[in-house]
C-alpha cells in the first residue's frame, strides 16, 4: 500500500513538473515586437481582461479611434480562471500579463506603449488624438506617465496614479474572490510566477471581506495608496483648472484622458470615488468624470464589456460598508 502510494506521489510531482516546464514565463520587452509573429485573423486583434485596468485603457483608445479589433477575453483569476497562465495564452505573452495588442500578428505589450502605436496607425478620418504643438505633446506625455502602471505599483505608488490602483482594488479583490472556487485558486500556487498573488486570494478567500479591515497589512497598503491617489488627483484638479478644461489639455481630447478615464473607473468600481471626488472635494475632477462618461467609447469600451463578477464585488463592497461601520471606516479613511 505505502509502495503504491510513494508512486503516486512520484507521478503527480512527475506531471506537475512536466506541466510547469510547458508554462515558461519570462519578462518580455514593451512595444511592438516585429520579430514576433502570432496566428491571426484580423488586422487588429486584442487579448484583454473586463477587470483589468490597462486592458480598460487599451480598449477605451481602440473605441476612441474607431479601430474594429477581434476580441479574445483572458480570464483573470479574480474573472473566474488562471487562463493568463495557461499555455495558450502564454504563447501570446510569455509574460503572462493582459492586454495585448496585435497588429498584423505582430504583439504590442503594455497598455502606454498600445494606445500610442494605435494612435500613430488610426484609420483615415479619425479623430488625432496625440496634438501637433510639441509643448502640449509633453504635457499629454506627462500625464499618461502620471497614470500609468508600472513594474512593482505598490513600491511605487507615489509615481503615479496608476501604481496607487492596485492598493485601493484590494477590496473588490476579496469580494470578487468569495465567487471563485479553492481548487481553481490553487492552480496560481502551483504555476503562477508571482506566488504572492495567490497566497494573498487565498487569505481574502478564507478571511472574506467583512474581515478584511482586520488585516494590518492590507489596510496599510491601502491607507497609503488612498493618500498617494488623493494626492495624485490634487495635481489633476489643478491642471483641469489650470487648462480652463473641459479635457486635460483644453479643447483638445488626448491620450491623457484616455488613460485618466480608466482610472476613475477604477475607483468606481471599488466604491471609492465618493471619496475622493464627492462632497464638492475636488469639483472640477468631479465634472471631468461626468464628461468623460458621456463619450461613446465609455459605453463602447466599459459599459459593453461589464463582467457579472465586477457588478457582484462592487454591490458586495457596499452592501459590506452599509452593515459593518467599522469596515467602512477603514476602506475610506480620508482623501
Amino acid at each position: 500500500m505505502l509502495g503504491l502510494f510513494v508512486i503516486a506521489i512520484l507521478g503527480l510531482t512527475g506531471l506537475w513538473w512536466w506541466e510547469r516546464r510547458q508554462r515558461k514565463t519570462h519578462p518580455v520587452p514593451p512595444g511592438y515586437q516585429a520579430d514576433i509573429e502570432l496566428p491571426h485573423r484580423q488586422e487588429f486583434e486584442l487579448y484583454h481582461n473586463a477587470l483589468s485596468l490597462c486592458s480598460m485603457k487599451s480598449r477605451v483608445c481602440l473605441a476612441e479611434l474607431g479601430i474594429p479589433y477581434e476580441s479574445h477575453h483572458i480570464d483573470l483569476i479574480e474573472t473566474g480562471a488562471y487562463e493568463n497562465i495557461r499555455r495558450p495564452f502564454l504563447r501570446v505573452n510569455p509574460g503572462g500579463t493582459v492586454p495585448v495588442l496585435v497588429h498584423d500578428g505582430h504583439p504590442i505589450y503594455e497598455s502606454h506603449e498600445q494606445i500610442r502605436y494605435a494612435a500613430e496607425h488610426a484609420p483615415a478620418g479619425a479623430a488625432s488624438l496625440v496634438p501637433a504643438d510639441p509643448a502640449l505633446r509633453e504635457r499629454m506625455e506627462y500625464w499618461i506617465d502620471r497614470s500609468s502602471l508600472t513594474d512593482d505599483p505598490i513600491a511605487h505608488g507615489d509615481e503615479s496614479a496608476g501604481n496607487a490602483v492596485p492598493g485601493l482594488t484590494l477590496p473588490i479583490f476579496a469580494a470578487m474572490i468569495d465567487r471563485i472556487p479553492y481548487w481553481k485558486i490553487l492552480e496560481g500556487l502551483l504555476f503562477h510566477f508571482d506566488r504572492k498573488r495567490p497566497l494573498i486570494f487565498l487569505t481574502f478567500k478564507f478571511r472574506q471581506l467583512n474581515k478584511l479591515h482586520e488585516l494590518v497589512p492590507a489596510m496599510k497598503i491601502l491607507g497609503r495608496s488612498r493618500k498617494q491617489m488623493a494626492r495624485h488627483l490634487d495635481a489633476l484638479e489643478e491642471q483641469l483648472r489650470a487648462s480652463g478644461g473641459p479635457w486635460i489639455l483644453g479643447e483638445f481630447f488626448s491620450l491623457a484622458d484616455v488613460s485618466w478615464l480608466v482610472i476613475f473607473e477604477r475607483l468606481a468600481q471599488v466604491d471609492s470615488l465618493h471619496v475622493f471626488v464627492g462632497a464638492q472635494r475636488r469639483p472640477e475632477c468631479a465634472e471631468y468624470w461626468e464628461r468623460l462618461k458621456k463619450r461613446p467609447s465609455y459605453q463602447q469600451a466599459i459599459l459593453d464589456h461589464s463582467h457579472p463578477t465586477i457588478e457582484y464585488g462592487t454591490r458586495r463592497i457596499r452592501e459590506a460598508k452599509q452593515a459593518q461601520p467599522a469596515l467602512r471606516a477603514a476602506l475610506e479613511g480620508e482623501a
